[in-house]
């Protein structure tokens, strides 16, 4: 297996430079409505970014175990070439659109995902607002690694799609070049995944290209200004309160859930799940005897 370059750890200055260079653009030029920076927020950001590196770390020993045993159970290789590397890119971009989506329409998969979600802010540091429980994310690469893709090639093309969306997270960049816009995810298209309006949530997936999201009927484009944050915004800056407080919420509905139907629904249905209200039982009409 050939060495593959750490391409997270050799993008950290560009992600620094970047971040300062926006900063001082929104200073000094200030978008009338823009969501901007608050010093809590970005802190409570990159708090959670650097909490994420260490517990990524503790959940990839587990995954990697899985990963291995599997590679050395599939018959198949996928060879690191200059052709079949851009083929396992789209590949993995094309299973983290369902990774994605799922982690969207899944309760206690959202309650990882709601992390990335919860900052009313949208800038560079919030690219860097990252769950600490992402062992709910393998699974949905076990395709890939099943057909002979090396654990090392995987991990590769990960880094590169989550580099590649550090950028779009930006009010200061408007549309890219009509092109660039049908094919790959851009700012404005991030921007509406971002947002809380009922139009805009649920939407555009995509990692890298938002082709999938134009395939598979969940593309919207930006045509009013974004609201960030959740429906039900969380108030506050503690990261493990950011962390941890959609488990919380299912642990509660779990216990005040009436029946077992309603417990797995709690779990497993979207994250705006309610039971159907008990039906209303006629009052038998009464027989007039002539």
């Amino acid at each position: 297996m050939p060495n593959l370059p750490d391409v997270v750890a050799w993008s950290i200055p560009a992600f620094v430079l970047l971040t300062v260079i926006e900063m001082i653009s929104v200073r000094i030029h200030p978008e009338e409505n823009a969501a901007g920076y608050e010093a809590k927020d970005a802190a409570t950001s990159v708090g959670m970014g650097l909490g994420s590196l260490a517990f990524d770390f503790l959940w990839k020993i587990p995954i990697l175990a899985v990963y291995t045993a599997i590679h050395e159970l599939t018959p198949l290789r996928v060879p690191v070439l200059w052709w079949t590397v851009p083929l396992m890119l789209l590949a993995q971009d094309f299973f983290y659109y369902w990774s994605h989506r799922g982690h969207h329409v899944v309760r206690i998969l959202w309650a990882c995902h709601v992390v990335h979600h919860s900052s009313r802010r949208f800038n560079l540091t919030t690219a860097l607002r990252q769950p600490w429980t992402t062992l709910t994310v393998w699974p949905f690469y076990v395709p890939l690694v099943a057909v002979g893709v090396h654990p090392a090639a995987l991990a590769f093309c990960s880094s590169v799609n989550l580099v590649y969306q550090f950028w779009i997270h930006t009010e200061r960049i408007g549309r890219m070049p009509r092109w660039f816009e049908y094919v790959l995810n851009t700012p404005s298209h991030h921007r509406v995944h971002h947002a809380s309006q009922g139009g805009y949530l649920d939407r555009n997936f995509g990692g890298i290209l938002i082709v999938w999201d134009r395939l598979f009927g969940s593309f919207v484009a930006e045509t009013e200004r974004p609201v960030y944050g959740l429906t039900k915004n969380i108030n506050t800056f503690n990261p493990v309160k950011v962390a941890t407080h959609e488990y919380v919420a299912i642990v509660k509905d779990i216990k005040a859930a009436g029946s077992w139907r309603e417990r797995a629904g709690r779990v497993f249905r979207g994250p705006g799940w309610q039971p159907a209200p008990p039906r209303q039982e006629q009052p038998a009409e009464e027989t007039v005897v002539a």
